[in-house]
């Protein structure tokens, strides 16, 4: 569905991101993770085509990214950035329904099923009852759920999630990978998402691809990621793999 290939980005002279191929297939539920600057948003902007490479190739079904329309780019993958951007005067219902304008455009009437996606995303990520407000007036994590329904509204099968569980609590975290882990098996959208707890990864993807430094460190299962060796060689730091309660998966511990 997805392939980069001689992947090189470089920033100031320096190189951010190398690695020679990494393909993500439809249907799959991927998290990206690394330590901090290890190039995980550079290639998430990659992939929602924010900046092209300074070296090599990125297809999405078979074509260049460049060579989508921007419309036509949006009906196949919905973005959502790690830092969201203001969206004055917008209500929450407003700022879901920007999700369908890759369908509908601003002339083209809108349809029943419009209403409903936006109806259905709005009750996916409990933001219903917020419909009303101002979008920049929520919480933090409100606004976070309030960007997430657009995706969905959105009807994209590609999703792309820079950090979505940031600005959530513990509850709304295991809520919104819930919801993200329904929409992958029972729609069969790929969601690749950045995520900075090894555990909550572990849980609920089917595939992890780590980053060190800017090159591919790991590319495989949740099951295969938890090592005690390899999760304390990625992050540079001492780590332990202990049993939990009714769980067979093992957590990872800072020892």
């Amino acid at each position: 569905m997805l392939s980069l290939e001689d992947i090189e980005v470089s920033r100031d002279g320096r190189t951010v991101l190398m690695f020679d191929r990494l393909a993500l297939d439809a249907g799959s539920f991927t998290v990206i993770l690394g330590h901090n600057g290890s190039g995980k948003s550079t290639l998430m902007n990659l992939i929602a085509r924010q900046f092209p490479p300074d070296r090599g190739r990125i297809e999405l079904d078979g074509q260049p990214l460049s060579r989508y329309r921007q419309r036509a780019f949006a009906r196949k993958v919905a973005f959502l950035p790690q830092h969201l951007p203001d969206v004055a005067g917008l209500n929450v219902r407003e700022l879901v329904r920007l999700g369908r304008f890759p369908w509908r455009g601003l002339l083209a009437p809108w349809q029943a099923e419009d209403e409903q996606a936006i109806d259905r995303a709005l009750a996916q990520t409990d933001i219903a009852d917020y419909a009303e407000h101002l979008a920049d007036s929520l919480s933090g994590g409100e606004r976070q759920r309030a960007w997430i329904a657009m995706l969905l509204a959105q009807q994209a099968p590609l999703l792309l999630l820079d950090e979505p569980t940031s600005a959530l609590d513990l509850a709304h975290q295991y809520q919104l990978m819930t919801l993200l882990q329904t929409l992958n098996r029972e729609t069969g959208r790929a969601i690749v998402a950045i995520l900075h707890d090894v555990n909550l990864a572990a849980r609920f993807a089917d595939r992890i691809v780590a980053l060190k430094r800017g090159r591919l460190f790991f590319d495989g299962t949740p099951e295969q990621l938890l090592s005690a060796d390899r999760l304390s060689a990625l992050y540079d730091v001492g780590i332990h793999l202990i049993d939990q309660p009714g769980q067979a998966r093992r957590i990872a511990v800072v020892s």
